[in-house]
């Protein structure tokens, strides 16, 4: 299809932008504090809501899996997450307002479906907190005090089923397992069992010289090894790999974009990676049988 422009109506700069489940709407915030609702089709898009209610610039969006219903997470500098909930078409309520956090909140990421309704969000303060619904309505919490003591920039979800395991099986006992990304130059991994979470990875993750900013597990479906991409101030994209529990990540550099790279994005199938760098650029990478990645394709704006 070709490229679709959208207005979206923001009155600043727009960090985030993404799309449901379908593929019908997208979810945009802003540093003008507000979330903003659009339509999309192949040749049009159409504005739908705007939510107000953060007090600061919004960071990151995150659609909760349809299951559960039409639900939206936002995250802002204003050190809250607020919950949206659609009733009828088009209307939207704050549902729920997470503030646990006492400094801004960059970063926030439902986990796979399979593991229930549960939202990881990751601080300036250095804490990570897990929101997990109870069927009351009600929410538990947990956390990962100090997770990156001077600021946590991003968190984001292994997959529920386990590196090779076979996906019937898998669902049996699924994988709780994320990784984050900090202003400490670290990429972390972490695993709750018994209701803690603790690191899943010694020592952590040190190949970036400045600050983490974006860390994505790749979808693994049925693949015998984990990988994590981060992204950093350094300008390097690194793609983390392990080949089963236990063993020590493997560090390889992907490219040097010499900018700041801000945004790494896995494709459905984790085959594929988009990398968004400081000279406002994206590009898409894809792993050679060698072992190489190879740039694929400019998108061009």
């Amino acid at each position: 299809m070709p490229a679709l422009k959208v207005e979206t109506g923001h009155q600043d700069t727009i960090h985030d932008v993404v799309m449901d489940y379908y593929g019908k709407r997208l979810a945009t915030g802003s540093a003008d504090n507000t979330v903003k609702i659009i339509g999309v089709s192949n040749s049009a898009s159409q504005h739908l809501a705007t939510l107000t209610g953060h007090q600061g610039p919004v960071w990151q969006v995150a659609w909760a899996h349809p299951k559960f219903g039409s639900l939206l997470a936002s995250c802002s500098y204003d050190g809250r997450v607020i919950l949206w909930k659609e009733g009828n078409q088009n209307e939207w309520i704050q549902a729920h307002v997470f503030d646990d956090h006492k400094s801004s909140v960059n970063s926030i990421a439902w986990a796979p479906h399979e593991l229930g309704l549960c939202l990881a969000c990751g601080s300036s303060d250095g804490n990570i907190s897990v929101f997990t619904a109870r069927a009351d309505g009600g929410w538990d919490t947990s956390r990962i005090d100090q997770a990156h003591p001077v600021g946590v920039t991003s968190v984001s979800w292994a997959p529920s089923t386990a590196p090779g395991a076979l996906v019937g099986s898998g669902l049996l006992n699924p994988v709780q397992k994320l990784c984050s990304g900090g202003c400490d130059n670290t990429v972390k991994v972490w695993k709750l069992g018994n209701g803690v979470w603790k690191l899943d990875c010694f020592p952590a993750l040190q190949m970036h010289v400045d600050w983490v900013r974006d860390v994505a597990w790749a979808p693994n479906l049925g693949l015998p090894k984990s990988t994590i991409a981060s992204a950093s101030q350094d300008g390097k994209v690194i793609i983390w790999t392990v080949a089963k529990d236990g063993d020590q990540w493997d560090g390889k550099v992907l490219h040097d974009f010499n900018s700041p790279v801000y945004k790494v994005s896995w494709s459905l199938t984790g085959n594929i990676i988009a990398v968004a760098d400081g000279n406002n650029n994206v590009t898409l990478w894809k792993e050679a049988v060698d072992g190489e990645w190879q740039q694929v394709t400019t998108v061009e704006p």
